[in-house]
């Protein structure tokens, strides 16, 4: 009997495959547990449009994280900070710090987490990199300076 299955079952698939299982092994365990439903014509529709939605939605966080790429690769962000007397910065720029500015600056949300910088401790100009999307990400600069 062919089945899709509704959660991940250990030694036949995952969730959302099609996959054959015994009838008894079907109708006395995956059922009535509800790991599984039969695989009839309706069954197979609900499974391609989920697959057709989720891809859909993939689709569009591409297109995001690309338009958000066009705004800020290869821009510099600029950042003022307050310092002592040997041109050091009272604590460090962070990336929550850089996550916020390019937000007001370009107008373009990007999570802090995915910034990759060492904490910035002195003044000057800094390469970053900004993962948007798997396989995307993009360049900038920032620029420290004195307030």
């Amino acid at each position: 009997m062919e089945v899709i299955l509704k959660a991940d079952v250990k030694g036949l698939g995952k969730k959302g495959e099609k996959v054959k299982a015994s009838d008894g092994y079907a109708r006395n365990f995956l059922f009535p547990k509800g790991l599984a439903v039969e695989a009839n014509a309706q069954s197979l529709t609900e499974l391609r449009n989920r697959e057709q939605s989720n891809q859909h939605k993939i689709d569009l966080e591409i297109a995001a994280a690309n338009d958000s790429k066009s705004k800020i690769n290869g821009k510099t962000v600029k950042l003022t900070a307050k310092a002592g007397t040997s041109g050091r910065l009272f604590g460090s720029v962070t990336s929550k710090d850089v996550a916020a500015e390019i937000k007001k600056q370009y107008a373009v949300e990007v999570d802090k987490r995915k910034i990759t910088m060492d904490d910035i401790k002195s003044f000057g100009s800094y390469k970053i990199e900004i993962k948007l999307y798997q396989g995307i990400s993009a360049e900038m600069t920032v620029s420290v300076t004195e307030q």
